[in-house]
């Protein structure tokens, strides 16, 4: 009797351990990160299920490796990955992809973050408000935590070491259209002003648009979206996407042509093959080698300083 209690309540402990609430994610320890929002997110929900791993055995690999799907996002962060070399003092805030739903956040984020550093930039991975807070003005949620960290980036320079003038932004599908959002919304915070940051400017000094959504209304014959609308002060923007892209290689070309229109400087890249979803791991696919075209750019447009002869 003995010998069958003591398995039992065994089992119970082990399975209030194994129930314990771990994180779904969490960066690589040494990472400073922040919250966006000192309480609680504007408009945030009273209850949400807890961060998890949304990624299930049917999702594709990719490049021969799985993806983090990242759900329910309630408590944006930002993490700051400073490069372990040379620092040049630009600075991206990256925005993950995943259809406003959940986060890709290692295939469109970590993995991002590593290539930046070697370039002797430092990143800002921005862990955004998900499921369902996407495309403005559906929401504002995810435009909000974007506004934010870009203000935060520019606040927190001195201590980051890096130039306030060189803070851009690099989306991947949802992500690449947030990063259009806020090269078209910085005039005015879609919230009330928190604290010094919200007093910053929080235009992008730059911003790398990579395979775009919700920017070229399928719907309405590939019109562009007129909730992104860029002027003459919309920073300037490299843009890429493959032709047999399924969510539709319009969606690059449109904003390319509104940036020209516009008159902003822009550089735009189509391939006829490549899909979605690819972030920065190559294949034998010549348009997962768009990493170095965007390291070209940067020094053309003067973020990076130009190689040595």
């Amino acid at each position: 009797m003995f010998r069958i209690t003591f398995i039992v309540c065994a089992a119970c402990i082990g399975g209030l351990t194994l129930g314990a609430q771990q994180p779904a994610w969490q960066p690589a320890p040494g990472l400073e990160t922040i919250s966006i929002w000192p309480g609680a997110a504007p408009g945030a929900p009273p209850t949400m299920p807890p961060e998890a791993d949304m990624t299930t055995a049917k999702d594709k690999l990719i490049a021969g490796k799985p993806v983090m799907r990242l759900g329910n996002v309630v408590k944006p962060t930002l993490t700051v990955y400073a490069p372990k070399g040379h620092n040049t003092g630009a600075a991206v805030v990256v925005f993950p992809g995943g259809g406003y739903r959940i986060l890709a956040i290692d295939l469109e984020g970590t993995e991002v973050c590593d290539w930046l550093n070697r370039q002797g930039i430092t990143c800002l991975l921005l862990k955004y408000r998900v499921p369902e807070t996407g495309p403005y003005p559906k929401s504002f949620a995810a435009l909000q935590d974007a506004q934010r960290a870009v203000g935060l980036a520019r606040e927190h320079a001195a201590e980051w070491r890096i130039d306030p003038h060189r803070i851009g932004v690099l989306g991947f599908s949802a992500g690449g259209h947030l990063a259009a959002a806020v090269s078209t919304h910085y005039d005015h915070r879609l919230y009330e002003p928190v604290d010094a940051a919200d007093q910053l400017s929080c235009r992008p000094d730059f911003a790398v648009v990579i395979y775009p959504g919700y920017l070229a209304l399928a719907d309405q014959n590939f019109a562009p979206n007129p909730e992104i609308h860029p002027t003459a002060d919309t920073p300037p923007t490299f843009v890429l996407q493959a032709e047999d892209d399924p969510v539709h290689v319009e969606n690059a070309v449109v904003y390319f042509m509104a940036l020209k229109n516009a008159k902003v400087p822009a550089e735009l890249h189509v391939y006829s093959e490549g899909g979605h979803g690819y972030g920065l791991r190559r294949t034998e696919l010549p348009i997962t080698g768009w990493p170095d075209l965007v390291d070209t750019w940067l020094r053309t447009i003067k973020v990076l300083p130009a190689p040595a002869p």
